[in-house]
């Protein structure tokens, strides 16, 4: 790295100035001849304006630098296009961690304002940092369980600069509507299984098939074929329905294991980037997290972590064991929309195709589940009936 230069040298007699340069204790790294009076030399940066005193009637020019004080030149040089490129880099680090647009994918105006309108409460709107995957899925947690009357299902997904988000609204079913004057009713169509009667006259046999808002347990009471009374019909009706699964299983299959490892941590956030206060970090963790400073207009907070180390375990399956994992979510899938008194009586894979990473299974479940509804009877029948 020390510093050197190639000099190039004419006029007579050449090897009289390489004796002078020798006497004058001239380190002379490297001689080329070019001509009878004209060299190129090699000497230490250190020793150059000593030479330019020797030189006398020679010409003497620069030809090339090497070691520190040609690194200085290149630095010189390129040191604006290198602050030019670094601070593209760091506004495109800063522009890719900003949310630019929020979708909200559903049909329901009305609904997509509202979840719009809360995500801005939890920081995710136009202009905003980006959130971490831990801050999304403890965002979405928290909205389904303060709405869990509205909101069925949620998604969270980041699309380069956007957010997506996918949601199912609760739909209450029509069995927790009560009437004055009432019918039971089937919420869908199926095979009745079990009739339990608390009022009113059943009007289906076990076994049969009803349609949806086919009466069941009628509130008209009939004597003789004569409309005496209409009363507020009662009960619970388990039927067999049927439904479709589709699930999908990726061959790369990820189990996390929490190990007994717990520490406290205290974090500095900067911008979406943390700065972690301990000799000891952890790769994969769980985070409870409670903020002790936050600036009110940069994204700069300092918070205390506790953290319980856990470890994410990779599996690559075959086409049959995602087959049978598939098939195993598509149930777990089923039995998280039972009740405890509601049950899977059977089921069948329909299709399965196997794509280049994951298995797509579409099964058909035979469910023994509630299809208690009502629906109001309206005086004018009462009436007509007379």
């Amino acid at each position: 790295m020390t510093s050197k230069i190639k000099l190039n040298v004419k006029g007579k007699n050449i090897e009289r100035f390489i004796k002078r340069l020798k006497i004058n204790n001239i380190d002379l790294l490297k001689i080329e001849y070019i001509k009878y009076n004209e060299i190129n030399i090699i000497i230490y940066k250190k020793d150059y304006d000593k030479l330019l005193e020797l030189k006398t009637i020679y010409d003497v020019n620069i030809e090339n630098i090497y070691g520190i004080i040609k690194l200085r030149e290149v630095i010189n040089i390129y040191k604006y296009i290198a602050i030019f490129i670094l601070f593209g880099i760091f506004i495109l680090l800063f522009l890719s961690n900003v949310i630019f647009h929020v979708d909200v994918i559903h049909n329901d105006k009305e609904l997509r304002t509202f979840l719009l309108n809360e995500l801005e409460n939890y920081g995710i709107k136009k202009y905003n940092f980006k959130k971490n995957y831990k801050e999304l899925q403890d965002i979405k947690n928290d909205i389904l369980n303060k709405y869990q009357d509205k909101i069925e299902w949620l998604e969270i997904e980041e699309s380069g600069t956007s957010y997506i988000v996918r949601v199912e609204p609760r739909i209450i079913p029509d069995n927790e509507v009560s009437y004055e004057k009432q019918n039971v009713v089937a919420s869908k169509s199926a095979i009745i299984k079990k009739i339990i009667t608390k009022s009113g006259e059943v009007v289906k046999n076990i076994n049969s098939y009803v349609n949806k808002g086919d009466i069941i347990i009628s509130g008209n009471i009939y004597l003789n074929e004569e409309l005496k009374d209409t009363i507020k019909a009662d009960g619970t009706i388990y039927g067999e329905v049927w439904y479709n699964v589709k699930v999908e299983y990726p061959y790369v299959y990820s189990e996390i294991k929490e190990k007994d490892n717990y520490q406290d941590v205290y974090v500095l956030k900067i911008f979406n980037k943390e700065i972690e206060f301990t000799f000891n970090k952890f790769k994969d963790k769980k985070i409870e997290e409670n903020i002790i400073l936050k600036h009110n207009l940069l994204p700069i907070s300092l918070v205390k972590q506790h953290q319980q180390e856990i470890e994410t375990i990779s599996l690559l399956l075959t086409s049959e064991e995602a087959n049978d994992k598939a098939i195993i979510e598509a149930v777990k899938k089923m039995n998280e929309k039972l009740t405890e008194e509601e049950r899977i009586i059977n089921y069948k894979v329909l299709n399965s195709s196997v794509e280049e990473d994951k298995v797509i299974a579409e099964v058909f479940f035979t469910v023994y589940e509630d299809i208690t509804s009502y629906s109001r009877i309206e005086e004018q029948q009462k009436n007509e009936k007379n």
